[in-house]
C-alpha cells in the first residue's frame, strides 16, 4: 500500500475553498489511470460535537455522470444538503454510512472512534457486493486504515468530488439523527444546534445536565454544576 498526501505548497498559504468552485475527478482521474478502478471517498462529521454519535460517510461514484451542485458539505446550507441528498444517494455506485456512538467515543477516544466509524461504513460498501481498490479522504491522516491504495487530502471535502458526496451523506445522516432526537430533550435545541458546542446549548447543560445522548469525557464536564459527569479513559488515544 501507498499513501500521499496533497496540500498547499511550504511557505505559501492555502487559499480558502470557494463554493463557486466545484471539486473535481482529478485524484480519481489519477488513481484510475495506476489501474485503480474502484475507488472510495471518505469524510467524517460531528467530531466536534458535545452530544451523537461521530459519522464516517463512504461513496464510489460512477464513472463519468455527475450531480450538479455538490460541494463540500460545510459549504452548503442544511436546504441545500437536505435537497441534494437523494440525488447524490442515487447517482452513488454505492454509498454508506457508518457510526461510532457517542459511548464508544468516551470509550475509546475520538481518534479510535473515528476509526471505528469509518470500519463500519467500509464493510457496508463491501457488504453490497461493491469491492474498492483506492481510498480517498479528507485530512492528513489515515482513519481508514485499509490495506489499499491511500491518498489522503487536505481540504479534500471541496476539492475532491467522490470526498465531496460522502461529506454530504454523512452530515445529512448525522443531522436527521440528532433531529429525530431533539424531541426527546428540547432543552439542548439538537434540532438546530445538532449537538455542536452553542450558547443554547451549553444553557441546557448548565440547567439540566448531560443527556444520554451526550459525550461525558470533554473536560468542559468538569465546569458543569452537575458533580462528576466526566468519564476519563487512563489513556488519551493521539492521532498520529
Amino acid at each position: 500500500m501507498t499513501t500521499g498526501t496533497r496540500s498547499a505548497a511550504p511557505g505559501r498559504r492555502a487559499k480558502a475553498p470557494s463554493k463557486k468552485v466545484a471539486p473535481t475527478r482529478t485524484i480519481e482521474r489519477l488513481l484510475q489511470a495506476e489501474g485503480h478502478e474502484v475507488i472510495v471517498g471518505f469524510d467524517e462529521v460531528g467530531r466536534g460535537a458535545w452530544a451523537g454519535p461521530l459519522v464516517v460517510g463512504a461513496a464510489v461514484l460512477p464513472p463519468e455522470r455527475r450531480v450538479n451542485g455538490v460541494r463540500d458539505s460545510k459549504m452548503l446550507s442544511e436546504a441545500e444538503r437536505e435537497r441534494l441528498f437523494d440525488r447524490v444517494a442515487g447517482w452513488c455506485a454505492a454509498w454508506a454510512v457508518g457510526a461510532a456512538t457517542q459511548a464508544e467515543c468516551d470509550e475509546l477516544g475520538m481518534a479510535a472512534a473515528q476509526q471505528v466509524a469509518a470500519a463500519r461504513a467500509l464493510a457496508r460498501i463491501r457488504a453490497a457486493g461493491v469491492e474498492p481498490d483506492a481510498v480517498v479522504l479528507d485530512g492528513n491522516w489515515d482513519f481508514v486504515k485499509a490495506d489499499l491504495r491511500t491518498v489522503k487530502l487536505v481540504k479534500g471535502d471541496a476539492t475532491c468530488l467522490t470526498i465531496s458526496a460522502a461529506s454530504i451523506l454523512a452530515k445529512v445522516s448525522r443531522d436527521r439523527e440528532m433531529r429525530a432526537v431533539a424531541e426527546h430533550f428540547p432543552w439542548f435545541s439538537f434540532d438546530t444546534n445538532k449537538g455542536y458546542p452553542c450558547p443554547v446549548h451549553r444553557a441546557g447543560l448548565q440547567a439540566w445536565g448531560p443527556s444520554t445522548v451526550h459525550r461525558r469525557s470533554w473536560i468542559f464536564m468538569d465546569h458543569l454544576c452537575w458533580p462528576s459527569q466526566r468519564v476519563v479513559r487512563p489513556e488519551q488515544p493521539t492521532l498520529f
